[in-house]
């Protein structure tokens, strides 16, 4: 009699499951190597009609892994069933290739054949290996798959070839079979025929139907994934060796139904399913784990290797860089940061308050950090002395005029990143000592009222202006509102990074009171410093390296401020903090210290941390200026623009200038200078 021939397992992996296994090696898995279940499907053979010859064409026995495969209860259509797996996927390719692959592959037998003597089980005959290596830098996927069979010795025989289903059951028990696999697809059945009709069985009934049925009654049945007229599908190979080792009395007469049927044919149409009767000589060592081979041969060699899986030339590039540009953040996390939370980063909306040499470092350091979120606003346009300092702009974007800053600067980060959520605000900002005409009050009010907008919708502010007394209206605003703001100002070899204090007063430094605002050192109020201006005055004139040293700076001091517990309300690290290697006190992050000032000496090459109380007649963030701009509003503000004195006056700081004249004028110079 003719042996019978399996049509051996061939994997179907969708780009999806790629894409998942991205996902988990870079957000859960990381250096892991351990191994994971898998689930992979499969389904009744199908076959295509060739227009040429008329003949069918069997298509392959396949096992699909889909996104879901990592899933503990994947979804599975009808006429379908599950197929759990080992996955384990290696860090290096080295480690790929040198794996110990007769280990592994042994590994998933022992416990097939386990499950088979000691448990009576069939959940586990059709357990599948695969392993892997990911090249996420370059979207490359090696791997191999397994699917362990047991080797009968000697082989088994069927009598006569297989023949279609309906030669031997009537289209009464084909339909019963059908619809009871239909309501409950299983991966193996007995069918049990009684007068005109079929009855389904699980396997685990084996013990009664095989011993007190009529042989000619029973017939041993599986979803069969292969659609080879001669060959069935690799399943039944370990059926048939669960049957073998169970019951080696019964395998001398087994008829098989290898069930491929998706629908009941119309009239006219033939059931695909085929029928056999098989056979295995008796006396063979029914309880000792045979052979087990199962390796996937390369679908173009037809040898036995690992295959590799290119997403690269097919991915769609905005998908790829979305993918991609996070990589490093999250590398971060593998080895070195754990407790890094960068979804954090990524969800805080962040407005920039000027784009020029400040605006776009801090912009480009921003998407370096994942944020997506990034709105800018400038009142000016590209000039020819830009592109060279500020890396957002190009020598075209100075032509004609020259483009909006802002707009321009977000279209430039959306070209640099797809996925940005980029804008752009040409605005101004109404500022102290810079009175508006009355024709105009109209147009500040509106722009007053759009910064407010924009100061509701983000989470955290920089001001990286020209000018002083243009972030004065933000400080007020950022105060009011509860927003982290964040300041970044140039001087020829210095610069000045701090972040605001929280108007509440658990933000503290180590004496007790409250961090201070940009001016909060101040005993003036913010004036005009825009007129009568040289020309190296009306440019900032600085070390061409300064910029992106603070624009970073401010940047690396917003995201560890995310990173700590408090927020916003983060104290001040101590004094000794900034000499010391300690970073474990409570004004650390994960990122380490989370200062309040940074002070730049270039020339030096020196930082200071620095520490700095609010001040409760600071003319920005005092309390008497909050709450006079939350009861008059834009009134306040417009009292604040076109009112020299205006503000002094409303913190009290006119009286502290003329108690110093009163002390100046009480002292006896005359007398000081005769002693």
């Amino acid at each position: 009699m003719p042996v019978v021939q399996f049509t051996p397992f061939a994997s179907l992996v969708q780009p999806a499951f790629w894409h998942e296994l991205t996902r988990l090696k870079v957000d859960v898995l990381r250096l892991s190597d351990d191994e994971l279940s898998l689930a992979g499907s499969y389904s009744v053979g199908r076959s295509i009609r060739d227009r040429e010859t008329g003949q069918d064409v069997a298509l392959g026995c396949n096992i699909s892994l889909g996104a879901d495969a990592f899933d503990k209860t994947p979804t599975v259509s009808a006429l379908s069933v599950s197929a759990r797996g080992v996955f384990k996927n290696f860090n290096t390719i080295d480690e790929f290739k040198a794996a110990d692959k007769a280990a592994l592959f042994n590994t998933v037998a022992d416990e097939m054949w386990t499950s088979i003597i000691e448990h009576k089980d069939t959940s586990k005959l059709n357990r599948f290996l695969l392993i892997t290596f990911a090249d996420l830098k370059k979207y490359q996927y090696y791997y191999w798959f397994a699917f362990p069979a047991f080797v009968a010795k000697p082989s088994w025989e069927i009598a006569d070839d297989w023949k279609a289903a309906e030669e031997h059951l009537s289209a009464d028990q084909l339909t019963s079979v059908f619809n009871a696999l239909h309501a409950d697809t299983k991966p193996y059945f007995i069918v049990k025929l009684t007068d005109g009709a079929a009855q389904l069985h699980t396997i685990n009934q084996a013990d009664t139907l095989l011993t007190g049925s009529d042989p000619q009654s029973i017939i041993i049945g599986f979803l069969d994934p292969s659609a080879s007229p001669d060959n069935p599908g690799w399943p039944l190979r370990n059926l048939l060796a669960y049957l073998l080792a169970l019951y080696p009395s019964h395998t001398t007469f087994l008829r098989v139904l290898c069930w491929r049927d998706s629908e009941i044919p119309s009239p006219g149409k033939s059931w695909k399913s085929r029928f056999g009767v098989v056979s295995h000589p008796d006396g063979n060592d029914a309880t000792s784990k045979p052979t087990a081979l199962g390796w996937e041969r390369h679908p173009t060699t037809n040898k036995l290797s690992a295959r590799m899986a290119d997403l690269a030339p097919m991915m769609d590039p905005t998908r790829l860089a979305d993918q991609a540009v996070d990589l490093n953040l999250k590398l971060m996390r593998w080895r070195i940061l754990p407790a890094l939370d960068l979804e954090k980063v990524a969800s805080t909306r962040c407005l920039l308050l000027g784009a020029g040499t400040l605006g776009c470092y801090v912009a480009r350091t921003l998407m370096a950090w994942g944020v997506r979120t990034i709105t800018l606003v400038d009142s000016s346009v590209v000039s020819f002395s830009n592109p060279v300092r500020q890396p957002l702009f190009e020598f075209e974007d100075c032509l004609n005029g020259g483009k909006p800053k802002a707009a321009c600067a977000a279209d430039r980060l959306k070209k640099i990143f797809p996925g940005i959520n980029a804008t752009g605000y040409q605005l101004s900002i109404p500022m102290p000592g810079h009175p508006i005409p009355p024709a105009s009050v109209a147009q500040a009010q509106k722009d007053v009222e759009q910064l407010e907008a924009l100061f509701d919708t983000h989470d955290a502010v920089f001001l990286l202006m020209d000018s002083r007394e243009s972030r004065w209206l933000p400080t007020v605003l950022g105060a009011a509102k509860g927003k982290i703001v964040l300041n970044a100002a140039l001087g020829f070899d210095t610069y000045l990074v701090m972040r605001h204090g929280a108007r509440a007063a658990s933000t503290t430094h180590p004496n007790g009171q409250r961090l201070g605002c940009y001016y909060c050192n101040d005993i003036v109020a913010p004036a005009d410093s825009l007129s009568d201006r040289t020309l190296d005055q009306m440019c900032t004139v600085t070390r061409p390296g300064l910029a992106s040293i603070a624009s970073s700076t401010a940047v690396e001091l917003l995201v560890s401020l995310l990173q700590h517990p408090d927020g916003l309300h983060a104290p001040s690290p101590p004094p000794q903090a900034a000499t010391t290697a300690d970073t474990t006190d409570a004004s650390s992050s994960v990122l380490g210290l989370v200062p309040h000032q940074l002070r730049g000496f270039l020339a030096q090459f020196r930082t200071l941390l620095i520490t700095g109380a609010a001040y409760d007649r600071c003319t920005g963030c005092s309390e008497t200026v909050l709450r006079a701009y939350e009861v008059e509003g834009f009134a306040m503000l417009l009292r604040a623009f076109n009112e020299t004195g205006y503000l002094e006056a409303l913190t009290g700081l006119d009286q502290l200038h003329a108690e110093g004249e009163e002390a100046l004028e009480s002292v006896d110079w005359e007398s000081e200078s005769e002693e």
